[in-house]
């Protein structure tokens, strides 16, 4: 009994709690003042009925997605008040245009860092004119190049990931970065801090950023300062803070591990027990995850810093941390060019530079697809541009697959995802739905010549409001590893059809269609 106050007790006094309530006073003095103003009601409905007519025609105007601009159009003109006072606190927040401009600053700093070299533009002006056009995209809208000399080996499920990571930090003799959406404390994690405390304690340097999201349920607030202790500098990006916020609503939801400038992880797989099966909450977890070896390590690095210093006065040696600068080894134990390797594209996308790498690289792989398309998807909540792609791809011959999950993490974005089975049914798409359990998976994979694995799923907060990351590779041998995996993982999988659609419960279906028109803000 007393172990039971001693937990309640802790949660009741935490932080996390002590947010939640200075928050929820902060609700209840907005609707306070509603109240408060109750007798000037009417003059106020037709004041903010015209601003509400004023904010449509703006919003109408504006050059962003046709989805978004109707899910803020709804409430507007349903509800003027409350919809005018949170688009105007969405549009005028700070705290978005203040992460902006220090992003911005950090990547004009390492620009002089990420420049696709002469002799990888000549290859692929020679291989694929459709790919030096992509890169030369990336790396102008999104200041990441292309690389060649690069190996990747491809992980199946997060096991193997953390089996090899484990090995990597083992060997780490400069620098360990580390940036994860998750860090939740268990068997997967405190290993690995066993291996960080120990390489901090020989001199090497450790910096860990996990999201802030994980100071709600995962960890404790005052977690940075525990691992600073052992020697590991370590933060929160946007951590949790009792005030409203639309920053908050932009989430680093990247996956990023470079060690020595050597070798670079990233991918689906967090730190956290069920992305390696040793927890069970959805079923089986079903991940994938990338490592990389060679020249393209140095974009995954310049991320990480990127991010890291967003929170710093400046002065960092960005060089001091590149691959040229250390001493690297290749998988196969030699040093120099890695041949047969193809083309590899690190790319980030983030929410406040109004350019979608993220989803225009997919669609760039739908379009541009001769034979097929192969897709694993945790949410499926798309826009009419990613409709629109998957269709047609599917409508002219392309072997379009999607690969999605069967247990749910999130039950209404399930109901949503199933709500584009008919449409995308009728242009051909094939859907399939994993049976063992959860696909967490952000993979695509075309006529074994190209493929984009990382932390992008095809969902409007992936795609318009999280901080991500990816890797676009061209003819590496790795691709046909990642499309005999799709093949595998379909073995497990039912497939889905009209019949199915229909045997999917009433209530389920009206609930996805209901919350459909609110997906690009869920």
């Amino acid at each position: 009994m007393k172990k039971l106050i001693r937990t309640l007790g802790k949660i009741v006094f935490s932080r996390t709690m002590v947010t939640i309530l200075l928050l929820l006073v902060q609700i209840a003095v907005l609707f306070s003042g509603f109240r408060w103003l109750n007798d000037y009601m009417n003059y106020i409905l037709i004041a903010f009925s015209g601003l509400g007519a004023v904010l449509v025609i703006y919003i109408l105007n504006r050059d962003e997605n046709p989805a978004y601009k109707l899910a803020w159009v709804i409430p507007l003109c349903v509800i003027p008040v409350f919809g005018a006072l949170l688009y105007l606190f969405v549009l005028l927040n700070p705290g978005t245009y203040g992460m902006k401009l220090r992003l911005d600053k950090r990547l004009h700093e390492t620009r002089p860092y990420l420049h696709t070299t002469e002799p990888v533009k000549r290859k692929m002006e020679k291989e694929d004119r459709q790919l030096a056009n992509l890169a030369e995209y990336i790396e102008e809208r999104g200041g990441y190049p292309a690389y060649a000399n690069t190996e990747a080996e491809y992980f199946s499920v997060g096991e193997e990931k953390y089996n090899r990571l484990l090995e990597d930090l083992k060997q780490a003799e400069h620098f360990i970065f580390m940036e994860y959406f998750i860090i939740e404390e268990g068997y997967m994690w405190n290993s690995i801090l066993e291996i960080l405390k120990e390489k901090a304690a020989q001199g090497v340097e450790v910096r860990v950023m996990y999201d802030g999201m994980c100071s709600i349920l995962l960890l404790p607030y005052s977690y940075p300062k525990k691992l600073k202790r052992m020697g590991i500098r370590a933060k929160m990006f946007a951590p949790i803070k009792p005030a409203l916020s639309t920053h908050q609503n932009n989430r680093d939801h990247r996956k990023i591990l470079v060690v020595d400038g050597r070798v670079a992880y990233t991918g689906g797989v967090n730190l956290a027990d069920e992305y390696i099966n040793r927890t069970v909450r959805f079923g089986h977890w079903k991940d994938v995850a990338i490592r990389l070896e060679g020249d393209a390590v140095d974009s995954f690095t310049l991320m990480f810093l990127q991010m890291w210093n967003v929170t710093e006065e400046g002065g960092e040696q960005y060089d001091a941390y590149l691959r040229k600068n250390m001493t690297c080894v290749s998988a196969s134990g030699k040093s120099g060019d890695m041949q047969d390797s193809g083309i590899v594209i690190p790319y980030a996308d983030a929410p406040n530079d109004h350019e979608q790498i993220g989803e225009n690289v997919y669609l760039d792989i739908l379009y541009t697809a001769r034979r097929y398309v192969h897709i694993m998807t945790p949410y499926l909540i798309i826009d009419n541009e990613m409709m629109t792609a998957l269709s047609y791809a599917a409508k002219r011959g392309v072997d379009v697959k999607l690969i999605l999950p069967h247990i749910p993490d999130k039950k209404t974005a399930f109901a949503v995802a199933r709500t584009y089975y008919p449409a995308l049914l009728r242009a051909g798409v094939k859907l399939y739905e994993y049976t063992p359990g959860f696909v967490h998976a952000k993979c695509f994979v075309s006529d074994d010549e190209k493929a984009v694995v990382g932390t992008i799923n095809l969902d409007y907060r992936s795609l318009f409001l999280h901080y991500e990351c990816a890797a676009y590779l061209y003819r590496n041998p790795v691709i046909k590893e990642i499309e005999q995996d799709c093949l595998r993982t379909l073995e497990q999988c039912i497939t889905v059809d009209m019949d199915y659609y229909d045997s999917i419960g009433a209530g389920s279906r009206l609930l996805g269609h209901m919350l459909r028109m609110f997906g690009p803000l869920m």
